[in-house]
C-alpha cells in the first residue's frame, strides 16, 4: 500500500517519529518526508537533487542545462561536475546535562538533537558529501574526522544511539577546540541550547568565520524553556549545578519571557551581524524547518 503526502509529513513530526527507537529507520523517514514535502509549496524548486544541479545563471552555456530535470520541474538547472557538487560539513552537537529537559517527558532536547543530527548526516551522505561529527558538554567527548560512506553513517548513527547527556557545558572552549582540528572550511552546524556565557560562545563561534567556514547555528529549546507555562507551584532544579527554586511560576513568567526573549534575541543578532544562519527551534518544531535551512544554505554555496 503506497504512503500519501501526509503519512510521510508525519515523519517531520518529533512526537510521533520519537516512538520509532531504531534511529537509522528514524532518519531515514525524516529525511523521506523532507524529500516528499520539496515537491509541495512553498519547498517547490528545491525538488531537484540539489546536490547535483544548480539553478541556471545569465552566461551559462545553453548546452549545459539539464532538460530531462526541466521537463519535470519547468525550471532550467544547470548539472555540475562531482568536484562543485561535495561539500564539507562539520556538526558540533552540546550533549551537557541541560539538554537532557523534556518538560512534556516525551522528546528531550537531546534526543531531538540526535534525530537532526541523524537526518542532516543521513542526507549529506546520501547526496555524497562529507561530514564530521563532535560531542562535547565541558570538552570534547567525540570527534569523528569528516567522511562519507554507507559505513561511515552507521559509524555516525552508532555514537548517536548510545548518546547521554553529562558534566556540566563549556561551549567557548569546546568550540575553539573543534575550529583548531578543521583543516579544510567548510560549513560548519552548531545544535546547542546555548545554556553558556553568551559572550565567550558567540566570540568562539566568530572563530570558524575567521578561518572562513559558512556557519549555520540551531538552538534547541524545549516548548516551556520558552514561554514558561507553568500552571502551579514547582521546585525548579538546575540540571547542570543540582540548585534550586521553588516558586509561583505565574509571578515570575512576564520577567522570564523577556529574559529569555533578550537571551534569544542577542544570540540571532550577533549570528546575523556576522552572517551566520540562525535558527530557533524548540521540540515541538516539525524537522523540516531545520532541513531546509540546511539545503537553502547548500544552495547557496553551490
Amino acid at each position: 500500500m503506497s504512503k500519501s503526502f501526509s503519512d510521510y509529513q508525519e515523519y517531520l513530526n518529533p512526537q510521533i517519529i520519537s516512538r520509532i527507537n531504531n534511529l537509522d529507520l528514524r532518519a531515514r523517514l525524516v529525511v523521506e518526508g523532507f524529500m516528499v514535502g520539496l515537491h509541495k509549496s512553498p519547498y517547490h524548486g528545491f525538488s531537484v537533487e540539489f546536490s547535483q544541479h544548480r539553478p541556471y545563471m545569465q552566461g551559462d552555456n545553453l548546452r549545459s542545462v539539464d532538460w530531462r530535470v526541466f521537463g519535470k520541474t519547468e525550471k532550467y538547472f544547470i548539472k555540475q561536475y562531482e568536484e562543485e557538487t561535495n561539500l564539507r560539513s562539520y556538526i558540533i552537537l552540546d550533549s551537557s546535562k541541560s539538554m537532557g529537559y523534556a518538560s512534556d517527558k516525551v522528546i528531550s532536547k537531546i534526543d531531538y538533537a540526535a534525530t537532526l543530527t541523524a537526518a542532516l548526516s543521513y542526507l549529506m551522505i546520501k547526496q555524497q558529501d562529507t561530514v564530521s561529527l563532535t560531542i562535547y558538554s565541558d570538552k570534547i567527548h567525540k570527534h569523528l574526522p569528516p567522511k562519507s560512506s554507507n559505513a561511515y553513517l552507521q559509524q555516525i548513527l552508532k555514537e548517536l544511539t548510545i548518546l547521554e547527556t553529562s558534566s556540566n557545558t563549556n561551549t567557548a572552549d569546546s568550540l575553539n577546540s573543534v575550529a583548531e582540528k578543521i583543516k579544510r572550511r567548510g560549513l560548519v552546524i552548531i545544535i546547542s541550547d546555548f545554556f553558556d556565557d553568551v559572550d565567550k560562545t558567540l566570540k568562539a563561534i566568530k572563530h570558524f568565520a575567521h578561518q572562513k567556514n559558512e556557519v549555520i547555528i540551531f538552538q534547541i529549546l524545549d516548548p516551556m524553556e520558552r514561554s514558561f507555562g507553568f500552571g502551579k507551584d514547582a521546585i525548579f532544579k538546575d540540571l547542570e549545578t543540582d540548585e534550586e527554586l521553588t516558586t509561583q511560576p505565574y509571578q515570575i513568567q512576564k520577567a522570564y519571557q523577556e529574559a529569555m526573549n533578550e537571551f534569544t534575541n542577542k544570540i540571532k543578532r550577533e549570528c546575523l551581524n556576522s552572517n551566520f544562519d540562525y535558527n530557533l527551534l524548540d521540540t515541538s518544531t516539525p524537522f523540516d524547518k531545520a532541513l531546509f535551512s540546511y539545503i537553502q544554505k547548500r544552495s547557496r554555496l553551490h
